[in-house]
């Protein structure tokens, strides 16, 4: 007797182009789609799921015990933190994510961020919409530069990183990085964590959140920066100290930051980073785009056939 299809829930408030792609891929009205804001309907739907495919709102305790038949948590995407992964361990959940899933689209986020905050994209868009662009502030624009010719510290050396640095090279930069070994396929220089934070004109960070790089980039860390340096976040924002970074911004000490991922999500308008000119930020939104969904879903489909089928799932982290 053929065994019933796995209950699918995806928790996310989901377009119309990325409900019609979920039903491509998985068949149409395959996978339960609940707005992250419905935490009622979630936990209805939870309550017989086999499969979550869950993407920023966190998996709790609380979510898995609501979940006696969970199988599995499918991260669409890379990072598992906001997972409880001792939780679904404990319910005998397997995690799994998607290394690499998201490189292009993060590697382009993180491009566009440090040029949107050397070129004072900010600033200049405000003014020429006022039509004020044709007589800036001189004062603004003596702090505008270019990639070419400066040194980019990528901290983290993964997928999104290496892509970036290809680019960065083409450009003209001079791409230096650290990470937790030297990497002999490459041709950048491996650098100690303080020599990157020493010489980089933009340090841009590309790691995940563990206990031993939460808050990595502090008030020390910036004291050994350089006058006039550029921080980008595409990765998390648990890995800068933001109170830090508001005063190294404040004091001049930094020139910018680039920002699509904050300490707090979603991030209040009375953040104090917000009120930076020099600041450039967006909703964690770096991995969103239409082509990274439709790779992550093929990905997901085919986790969900192997569990159906008793298979060994791809990319499991517990």
């Amino acid at each position: 007797m053929e065994s019933p299809p796995l209950k699918i829930v995806l928790q996310y408030r989901a377009s119309r182009g990325f409900r019609a792609q979920i039903d491509e891929v998985f068949g149409a009205r395959t996978v339960e789609v609940i707005d992250e804001t419905d935490y009622a309907d979630f936990g209805r739907a939870m309550a017989d799921a086999d499969a979550l495919l869950h993407v920023l709102e966190p998996v709790t305790a609380k979510v898995i015990a609501g979940a006696p038949r969970l199988r599995l948590i499918q991260k669409l995407g890379v990072g598992v933190n906001t997972i409880d992964l001792d939780a679904a361990k404990a319910a005998g959940a397997a995690v799994c994510n998607m290394p690499g899933v998201n490189s292009i689209a993060v590697a382009e986020m993180a491009l566009a961020l440090m040029l949107a905050v050397l070129r004072r994209l900010r600033y200049l868009d405000a003014a020429t919409r006022a039509g004020e662009g044709w007589k800036p502030d001189l004062d603004v624009l003596d702090t505008t530069g270019e990639i070419a010719g400066r040194t980019v510290g990528l901290l983290g050396l993964g997928g999104s990183a290496r892509r970036l640095a290809v680019a960065l090279d083409a450009l003209g930069a001079r791409v230096v990085y650290h990470a937790r070994s030297a990497k002999p396929d490459v041709p950048y220089a491996f650098l100690s964590l303080d020599d990157l934070l020493t010489q980089a004109d933009v340090l841009s960070i590309h790691m995940p959140v563990e206990a031993s790089t939460r808050g990595l980039i502090d008030e020390a860390a910036f004291a050994r920066m350089k006058p006039g340096a550029v921080l980008i976040n595409t990765a998390r924002g648990e890995l800068v100290d933001e109170a830090a970074l508001a005063r190294a911004l404040a004091s001049g000490r930094l020139r910018g930051a680039g920002l699509d991922v904050f300490a707090g999500e979603p991030i209040g308008a009375d953040n104090p980073l917000l009120a930076f000119p020099q600041v450039v930020a967006s909703p964690h939104a770096s991995w969103l785009t239409p082509e990274t969904l439709q790779r992550s879903l093929v990905a997901a489909k085919e986790n969900c056939r192997r569990l159906a089928a008793g298979e060994p799932l791809l990319n499991q982290v517990v």
